[in-house]
């Protein structure tokens, strides 16, 4: 498996490289408009920083229904428990910080 580099100088397998494109693509991607402007410059901002278990978690919620991850990220509905993560939390602050859309 070749080795790469990351964006900050990390050394990473290829699959990592390919999990963090995958990520970045199916955020930009989503299929709203509304979710596409969160969560692509999310992930442009910080996928290449998350650790694999962030990066898992991110792909978990990139699973979720379009609706649902959309009332969560505009504070309309409350997330539930089991879905709650670093990686939640740090997509509700970006959220915050760049105004809702």
């Amino acid at each position: 498996v070749p080795i790469l580099r990351g964006p900050v100088g990390d050394t990473m397998t290829e699959s990592t490289e390919v999990r963090r494109k995958r990520a970045l693509y199916r955020s930009w991607h989503r299929g709203t408009r509304e979710l596409d402007e969160i969560l692509g410059p999310f992930a442009e901002r910080y996928v290449g920083a998350l650790t694999e278990a962030q990066l898992d978690r991110l792909e978990s919620l990139l699973e979720r229904p379009d609706p649902e991850l959309f009332s969560w990220f505009v504070e309309r509905e409350p997330v539930p428990p089991e879905h709650g993560s670093d990686v939640l939390s740090m997509i509700l602050a970006f959220t915050a910080a760049k105004g809702r859309p």
